[in-house]
This record gives structure tokens, sequence and C-alpha cells, in this order.
């Protein structure tokens, strides 16, 4: 199952989750120029739990070093797959979380969900001289505080069978209490140190869940907090919009509305729109035109049901303006 976006808009730019995403990317480039000494980077900018629980190791390392590691880790990657992976899944769920929270204690939020998670895994691996990174088990705090906020949001997901996408809305409770539930099982699975850091995730989303509740509490946000969201209100909706489009007795038309800002009415809009279709979903490409009015309605040939006579109605988009 490969998510692509949650049912969910933010009111503001996810600035924070941007910056994350970007500071990666910029590490994994550093990591790139480093040819034969990339072993050695990872390892002193790395996860490395026998550096702090054998004596002989650790005295290689200063006390400035070893606590830079507890954060350094967490933008690390393998490889472009695992950078990809990680920033798809930071970009899908972060920024309702962040817009929750504000940015300044998102940001905190972040760093401390990846340290617990470094934490777990240096407790259940204490021995272990490979290095872990990514930023999965700070991800993983995210989802959890997600998990808790907005059990009712659903995850768009294309689940590819053979070579056919099937595009299906699975609830967030559900999507990711199953990714929990499977981190357990490889958890349990596994044999000693290595591999994918399944603790990691399990630590940093069981502490993403413990904490979200004292930053969403109703103590008003610091200044420098509502300054920023003065400048990442956002004036557009969604490029990608799920709807649920309705019928009415014999009439081979569906109904369903389609919502925008003030700036894209008077501009034009091209959304992509989820639409489902039989067993599965459907992504149609939906043109708002310029200026707009509240309750215009978009007319898409072909797009209703089928008649008995083989017709197929129209969908009727109903323009709504936020």
């Amino acid at each position: 199952m490969i998510p692509l976006r949650d049912t969910l808009s933010s009111r503001s730019y996810p600035v924070v989750t941007t910056l994350i995403i970007a500071v990666n990317v910029g590490v994994y480039l550093i990591q790139m120029t480093q040819g034969s000494q990339l072993d050695r980077f990872i390892y002193i900018y790395g996860m490395v739990p026998a550096r702090y629980t054998i004596p002989q190791i650790s005295a290689y390392f200063s006390l400035g070093q070893q606590a830079f590691s507890l954060i350094s880790f967490m933008f690390l990657h393998g490889g472009f797959w695992h950078l990809l992976g990680n920033m798809w899944s930071l970009y899908i769920f972060g920024d309702n979380v962040e817009d929750r929270v504000g940015p300044i204690r998102y940001l905190i939020f972040y760093l401390l969900c990846g340290l617990v998670s470094g934490l777990t895994h240096l407790f259940f691996n204490h021995l272990s001289n490979v290095p872990t990174i990514g930023a999965s088990g700070a991800i993983a705090g995210v989802m959890g505080a997600y998990f808790l906020m907005f059990p009712r949001a659903r995850i768009l997901t294309l689940i590819p069978v053979i070579i056919i996408p099937f595009f299906v809305e699975i609830p967030a409770f559900f999507f990711l209490g199953m990714w929990l539930f499977l981190q357990f099982l490889n958890a349990a699975g596994s044999q000693g140190a290595g591999g994918i850091a399944w603790w990691a995730h399990i630590g940093g989303f069981v502490f993403g869940m413990a904490i979200i509740r004292m930053l969403t509490t109703d103590a008003p946000s610091g200044g420098v907090s509502r300054q920023i969201k003065k400048f990442t209100e956002k004036h557009s909706t969604p490029r990608l919009q799920v709807i649920r489009p309705s019928g009415a007795g014999d009439d081979p038309n569906l109904y369903a509305t389609i919502t925008i800002t003030p700036h894209e009415a008077g501009s034009g809009a091209a959304k992509l729109v989820n639409l489902p279709w039989g067993f599965y979903n459907r992504i149609i490409r939906v043109n708002v035109p310029p200026h707009a009015r509240e309750g215009m309605i978009l007319r898409l040939q072909g797009m209703g049901m089928q008649t008995p006579g083989g017709l197929k109605g129209d969908l009727m988009l109903k323009v709504m303006i936020q």
C-alpha cells in the first residue's frame, strides 16, 4: 500500500515540515560526496548503541560528538528510496500536525520524537556496533500524533495489483494502526541488531501519542508562531481533492462539490479529483475557469451513472468558495 495523501487540508503552509525535508535532502547530498569515507561519516553521525555502552569504543568520542549523534542520525539515510519513503510520509502527515500545534512546538516535538526513537533503539540493541540512521523514528512520532488527532481522516492509498492501480480511501486510524501492528510483528521477529530499527519506529510512535496532548492544550501560542502563521496562511486548496458524489432517483447525473479559495476563484485553478468508480477510485482532472462564482456548476460529461440504454450521465460539480 502506498499512501498518496490524506483528505484533510491544512490552513497554513507547513514551513517547518518543508524545512525538515529540505535539511534531509541537503544532508543526503552531502552524504553522496563522501565517496570512500561514507562508512566513516555514517559511523560518526549515526546512532551506534555500542558507542554509549562499551567504554573501549566511547573513549574515541567526545561528549559533544556523542550528544550530537543523538540528533544527527535522524537526518541521514541509507539511499534514495529510503529518503523518498520517509520524506513522503512526513509530507502526508506532517502538515496537519504542524498546523494544529504551531511551527515552533512542532519542531520541538519532531526532534524529541526522533531522540526518543533513537534511545529506544539503543535500549533494545545496547551492544550493537551497527549504525542506525533515518528519520523514520521521528516521522513515526508525527504519525502517532496524527493517529490521535485525526482518527477519522482518510488516507488515499494506491494499491497496485499487477499492473492495475487501485485507489482506495482507508481510515487513518486503521492505516496507522495497521502500520504500528506491523512494526511490533517485525520487532518481535527480528534477531539481534542490524537491518531496520523496528523498535525505534515503535518508540517514536508511542512517544508521539504520549505527548501530543500536552502540545494541543488551549495555551496561547508564542509570538513567533503567530507571526509565522500570518505569512504562511494558505491561499489555495489542495491540488488533489477527494469528493463523494451522490445521485437522485432515476437521474443519471451525479452531484458533488469542489472547494476553492477566493484567490483561486479569481485566477482559476487546475485540480485532480479523486472520484469513487466501481470498486476503486478514479482520479480525473478538473479545470476551474477564472472568475468562478459561488454555486457555479462545472459539468463533466460522461462521468455520471450509466442508464439502462447504455448512455452515461454527467458529473455536476458545484463550486464552493471558502
